[in-house]
């Protein structure tokens, strides 16, 4: 029977993709009257990277991406902490792409109409609830913009890959609450600037209280010979802050946080510069949920944002829902779409994404930043008189063990679903 796929995002797309590699016809139901290129830059790392290739992406996605060349930690006097290559340049065997995110979407929306049939790809039905019947579900939909039922569905398993606000969860977790808030207030933007550093660096500089995340989602200069440059600025609010906790994407006014960042005119970097000259900037809650003890209840389960909403640490949130839709596909192709599928999906990732929930909470490998803010505030000149190399190592070590994507232990195996058996 058909699987059911609730929310067509990264997540919920790629599992439909992974689905029809296999042979598994599914369906992809999407709430808004129209899946649009929205959102702003993200990275996706070499593990999420390859199973995309897996799926035949690769040539659309080297057109539209820049492949990551290095990672690059710098205080808020923008002085270098620490750098790692990335990517191909590390020794993987698959890029890291930055990309802007509404491109990728397109790219998996685009292979998704063209290999399912575009009568599989359902807009304006938003879930409204699902019934266990004797062999599967029935889910229930209705057009949220008019309220009017948008019909009934059955199929052998629910999946929800509704985002962190998923009706799935709601209903399963009905005393959950909203999202949780930690204090942060994230303002992203994509600013046409000149190149920096190596042309194809992501950098982060400043420490907890306050940060700064920029790196080029173009390849290419276009005739102003500027590149699209995606930012976010970061600052922890002080407890009496009132943020308006109703709005989760509201337009950004400037003035309400560029004098934080006014002093942090690198040499080789103009952060005051890539603030004022955005077009359009947006404001975020730095947001996620409390890891939950049960993804599966019968034949639903929930995956990507819907599963483990986190932190946007160490690029990861996109990549986690890639590994979830391919991990998913392996076990049904192992299993069938049934529960035993479902229940050996979870025993894989729950564990791991919660870890990577809480580590992520610990500011994951951007600990470094706060480590030099807090040894050497006023400045430094050598950074091993603040941080030890072997400190510096073990940090970005642990994070990549965690988040599954250690150089040594990816190249070795096989992709995901190969590992099922798969030719």
């Amino acid at each position: 029977m058909t699987v059911l796929i609730a929310g067509g995002g990264i997540g919920g797309l790629t599992l439909a993709l992974s689905l029809h590699q296999i042979g598994v016809p599914c369906r992809v139901f999407e709430s808004v009257p129209e899946l649009r290129p929205l959102g702003v830059g993200i990275n996706v790392l070499p593990h999420a990277v390859r199973e995309l290739i897996e799926l035949g992406l690769h040539d659309r996605l080297d057109a539209e991406a820049v492949r990551t060349r290095e990672l690059a930690y710098f205080s808020k006097h923008g002085k270098p902490i620490w750098s790692e290559p990335r990517g191909l340049e590390a020794g993987y065997k698959w890029p890291q792409f930055s990309i802007h995110r509404g491109r990728l979407q397109q790219i998996l929306l685009d292979a998704a109409i063209e290999r399912l049939g575009r009568e599989n790809i359902l807009t304006s039905h938003h879930l409204a609830g699902w019934t266990e019947t004797a062999d599967g579900v029935r889910a229930d939909f209705i057009d949220r913009a008019t309220g009017k039922p948008a019909g009934s569905y059955e199929g052998a398993v629910l999946i929800a890959a509704d985002g962190i606000h998923s009706v799935v969860r709601e209903k399963l977790y009905p005393n959950e609450g909203p999202p949780i808030w930690n204090g942060r207030i994230l303002w992203r933007g994509i600013t046409r600037a000149n190149a920096f550093l190596t042309g194809r660096t992501m950098i982060m500089a400043g420490h907890e209280i306050l940060k700064f995340v920029c790196y080029p989602i173009s390849k290419q200069a276009g005739a102003d010979g500027k590149f699209d440059i995606n930012w976010v600025a970061e600052r922890h609010m002080p407890p009496t802050y009132q943020w308006r906790r109703e709005d989760y994407n509201r337009t950004a006014k400037l003035d309400e946080f560029l004098p934080w960042f006014e002093s942090w005119d690198f040499d080789w970097l103009d952060v005051p510069g890539l603030i004022r000259n955005c077009p359009h900037a947006y404001e975020y809650p730095l947001v996620d949920r409390d890891p939950i003890p049960q993804w599966t209840f019968g034949r639903v389960t929930l995956m990507g944002d819907a599963a483990h909403p986190m932190y946007p640490i160490g690029s990861n949130g996109a990549s986690q829902a890639i590994l979830d839709a391919r991990v998913l596909t392996r076990e049904i192709l192992a299993h069938g779409a049934t529960q035993a599928a479902l229940a050996a999906y979870e025993a894989e990732r729950r564990p791991a994404t919660t870890d990577l929930v809480m580590l992520n909470r610990r500011n994951g490998p951007e600990q470094v930043m706060q480590l030099v803010e807090e040894r050497a505030p006023n400045g430094f000149g050598v950074v091993t008189e603040v941080l030890s190399q072997q400190e510096l190592e073990d940090i970005a070590a642990n994070y990549k063990r965690v988040a599954g994507f250690q150089v040594e232990g990816l190249n070795a195996k096989p992709p995901i679903v190969q590992r099922a058996g798969m030719t």
